[in-house]
C-alpha cells in the first residue's frame, strides 16, 4: 500500500525567524513539506500560484497589512489551498473575521507544536480548526452593533477621534501591530478607506457622542 502523498505548503508570515523554525518544526513530520514563503502581502498569491500547494499557514499582520485581505483571492484560485490563519492576535474578533472571510483554521502562535500539527489534520480533513480557548471566547461574546467585537469598537473611536496608532496602543495596552491590523480589518469590513469614513462609520454605531 503507498503512502500518501505530502501536503504541500506556503508559509506567509514576515518575520524570517518565524518561517524558519516553522519550517522546521513542520518538515520534522513526514506528511509535511514547505514548498514556498513569503513575507507580504503583495508575494502572497503569486508564491501560491507558483507553488500550488494544498495548504497556506497565513499570519495576519504581513507588515503593514492584513494577511486576510489575501483569503478571497486565494480561494479565487482555480485549485484553491485550505488556509490556516496562525497569529499572535487572540482577540476573538480576528478569528470571527478569518473565519468570515472563508480561513479554514485559527491558531495563536504559542499553540503547543502538537495543536499546530493537530490543526493541519483537522484542517486537511476538511473541517475547520478554531482553538479551543478562542472558541469558548466567541461563545460567551455578547453580539455588538456592527458586527464589530469590543476591542474592534475601542480601536474605531480612538481613531475617529484622531488618535494615532501608537496613541491608540498606549491608551489599550495592545502592541501597534495589534493596531494596524484591527484598523486593517475596519477598513476591509465598514468599506471605509479614509478618516471622514470611519469617522462616520463610528457615528453611525454611536461610538461619538
Amino acid at each position: 500500500m503507498s503512502e500518501a502523498p505530502a501536503w504541500r505548503i506556503v508559509l506567509a508570515d514576515d518575520h524570517t525567524m518565524v518561517r524558519t523554525g516553522l519550517r522546521a518544526l513542520l518538515e520534522a513530520d513526514p506528511r509535511c513539506h514547505v514548498v514556498g514563503e513569503c513575507g507580504n502581502l503583495d508575494k502572497v498569491a503569486g508564491t501560491v500560484v507558483g507553488a500550488s500547494p494544498d495548504l497556506v499557514v497565513l499570519d495576519i499582520a504581513l507588515g503593514r497589512e492584513n494577511g486576510l485581505d489575501a483569503v478571497p483571492t486565494l480561494l479565487g484560485l482555480p485549485s484553491a489551498p485550505r488556509i490556516l490563519v496562525l497569529t499572535m492576535h487572540d482577540d476573538p474578533g480576528f478569528a470571527r473575521e478569518a473565519l468570515g472571510r472563508g480561513a479554514h483554521g485559527y491558531l495563536l502562535k504559542d499553540a503547543a507544536a502538537a495543536e499546530l500539527i493537530r490543526a493541519i489534520e483537522v484542517v486537511m480533513a476538511g473541517d475547520t480548526y478554531l482553538q479551543p480557548q478562542l472558541g469558548a471566547q466567541l461563545l460567551r461574546a455578547e453580539p455588538v452593533a456592527g458586527g464589530l467585537s469590543e476591542r474592534e469598537r475601542d480601536v474605531l473611536r480612538l481613531l475617529a477621534r484622531g488618535h494615532t496608532n501608537a496613541e491608540i496602543a498606549h491608551e489599550l495596552f495592545i502592541s501597534l501591530r495589534t493596531v494596524e491590523a484591527h484598523r486593517a480589518g475596519l477598513r476591509a469590513r465598514l468599506g471605509a478607506h479614509h478618516r471622514s469614513e470611519l469617522v462616520d462609520a463610528a457615528r453611525r454605531l454611536g461610538l461619538l457622542t
